[in-house]
């Protein structure tokens, strides 16, 4: 038995292989739609990546491909010069998978591929429900060339068009299953107008604090709102226009120093409390910095909401005076020390429990355990249609 042999039938006995899907993905092997130039980690680039070719480095890239691992095959956006940010991926077969467990195909199903990256995606939903009940969009042009190319190779032709996906594509409307292997932070309405009533949504979903949730949403019939349950673990990269905001530091505002009630770790304690905390803190972004020449010293977590507020909280000695700063309108490490405790006294849920309504306009509400028990309305408008 080969290695992607192995892969699936571990799958299967996981239980991430959904029924009906392992001849899909006999197929449609992973190794016809991974890119013959990819990127692996290199602590020696400057931008943290090196380029492995399938010519060049054959037995390092057909480990990845048959890996139950992340590829990625592109960095900041195709750009020869940037900060070495993967933009697109090559997602886990497992994870994969499980996405398409729970968007629930029959046979005779339309289904809308928003983001077809590679091409994997869309020729497992053609080997399942055949070309002409799929569709597929990609943002990027030079993406989606390169994946009609090695559909068209392999034997799979689904209807492939360029695009922003958070428009879907109306032409080929209604459908009855969207799936986003991009991740967003707001649902296009245009998704749930072109869903059948009964139909069903699975896109990754997060906030810029916790990228995490898989949200599968049953859309209602004309007029209702539709709801759904986050039922997953997931990190995808995010849609193009959702991207959240870089952190950046205040200049010229009043800096306000004081300690930190609990040590800056609970913060990020596990992925159940940083999603739980991530609802509650709207717009807000972290990451971690220190100075190379005294690293446990310096280690702070650093926030900011990109609309002028900035907070940093320092991990060693975090309940001296000045281990926090903040600065602007709000205050994130209060925001983020209070949403925690909010999760603690909810009972710690985990991440399953919480879940999604959506509106007919389009407006967006979480909740936990049930609709009627919201975490908060969404500040922000919905996105247009």
């Amino acid at each position: 038995m080969d290695e992607y042999a192995q892969l699936l039938t571990r799958m299967e006995s996981a239980g991430a292989l959904g029924e009906g899907w392992r001849g899909a993905f006999e197929r449609a092997p992973r190794s016809s739609f991974v890119p013959d130039s990819v990127w692996a980690p290199d602590d020696d680039s400057p931008t943290g990546y090196g380029r492995i070719t399938r010519a060049d480095h054959p037995d390092t890239w057909w480990a990845l491909v048959n890996a139950d691992e992340v590829v990625v095959t592109q960095i900041d956006d195709g750009l020869d010069t940037g900060p070495g940010i993967a933009t697109s991926s090559a997602s886990m077969p497992s994870l994969v998978a499980r996405m398409l467990r729970h968007l629930d195909v029959a046979d005779g199903n339309t289904a809308l591929d928003i983001g077809t990256g590679t091409g994997w995606t869309s020729a497992l939903l053609s080997a399942r429900l055949g070309d002409a009940r799929v569709t597929t969009v990609e943002v990027d042009r030079a993406v989606a060339a390169a994946a009609a190319r090695r559909l068209t190779a392999a034997g799979f032709h689904p209807n492939c068009s360029t695009g922003d996906g958070l428009g879907g594509q109306p032409l080929r409307a209604p459908y009855d299953r969207i799936h986003s292997t991009a991740a967003v932070r707001r649902l296009p309405r245009a998704w749930l107008e072109q869903t059948r009533p009964g139909g069903v949504i699975v896109t990754p979903w997060g906030t810029p604090y916790a990228n995490a949730g898989l949200l599968r949403l049953v859309v209602g019939e004309p007029g209702a709102p539709s709801h759904g349950g986050f039922v997953d673990n997931v990190s995808f990269m995010w849609v193009r226009s959702q991207r959240p905001d870089p952190v950046t530091e205040p200049t010229g505002q009043p800096i306000h120093r004081s300690s930190s009630p609990i040590d800056p770790e609970l913060a990020l304690e596990n992925v159940d409390a940083a999603f739980a905390v991530g609802l509650r803190v709207p717009g807000v972004r972290y990451q971690h910095t220190w100075d190379d020449t005294d690293p446990g010293g310096t280690y702070r977590m650093q926030l900011s909401d990109g609309a002028g507020s900035w907070a940093s909280v320092r991990h060693h000695d975090w309940d001296t005076a000045d281990a926090v700063q903040q600065a602007g309108p709000r205050r994130l490490w209060e925001e983020i020390v209070r949403a925690r405790r909010r999760w603690l006294a909810d009972g710690k849920p985990g991440l399953t429990r919480f879940g999604m309504t959506m509106t007919p306009t389009g407006e967006q509400h979480v909740w936990l355990d049930e609709p009627g028990n919201l975490i908060g309305s969404d500040p922000a408008p919905p996105l247009p249609s």
